[in-house]
């Protein structure tokens, strides 16, 4: 099996893992106050063995596709943490079988600063200059991702790409493109997707 075949195959199996163990339908308030028919909470397949392996080679692939020369990859606790350790971890496991792979460290962005040690908001790789890819599991108004971004900002560092898991298609990708300038914002999956597998099991 070919790169490419493997790759097809793999966010297949993403997209089922997350329609059966991410997606519900019913009423739901979300946290922008919205109301909604369906709710995904991709942290319980982020979270699973076979999905949290899943995501990351797909995520290690897209910042390979649209961001190689990037150095770290994260995201606003607690959404992103799962993908982040994955996502670098795949990386590492690459480079053992490829060394001219490069390795890609992780970092976490808290939601407020830290008020007693160090004071900082970021945890993990911080490095003045940096380019890196900010991760979202899931982009609804785009909050978490802009949070996210603009600490990394702070920071000194440099936004390559933005990657986000599934996309809401509720104004979240035009905010974050916004902020995100001419680095690419890209979604693996848009909530449609998820919805569509999520029925096409369920019986008649």
């Amino acid at each position: 099996m070919d790169l490419s075949t493997a790759l097809h195959a793999d966010r297949s199996a993403l997209l089922s893992l997350l329609a059966k163990l991410s997606f519900r339908l019913g009423d739901f308030t979300l946290a922008s106050g919205a109301k909604s028919d369906y709710y995904i909470d991709c942290r319980t397949t982020t979270l699973d063995a076979e999905g949290g392996r899943l995501s990351g080679l797909i995520f290690a692939e897209l910042i390979r596709q649209h961001a190689p020369q990037a150095q770290a990859v994260g995201g606003l606790t607690m959404g992103a943490d799962p993908l982040v350790s994955n996502t670098a971890s795949a990386t590492a496991w690459w480079h053992l079988l490829h060394p001219q792979t490069a390795q890609v460290q992780g970092f976490l962005v808290r939601k407020v600063m830290k008020a007693h040690g160090m004071g900082r908001q970021l945890e993990g790789y911080v490095r003045e200059g940096a380019p890196v890819v900010v991760v979202d599991d899931v982009c609804t108004t785009g909050g978490s991702t802009l949070t996210a971004i603009e600490a990394v900002r702070v920071a000194g560092m440099h936004v390559a790409a933005v990657l986000c898991l599934v996309d809401r298609e509720q104004g979240g990708r035009e905010a974050i493109q916004s902020a995100a300038g001419s680095a690419p914002f890209v979604a693996v999956f848009t909530a449609s997707d998820v919805r569509a597998e999520k029925l096409r099991h369920m019986p008649l």
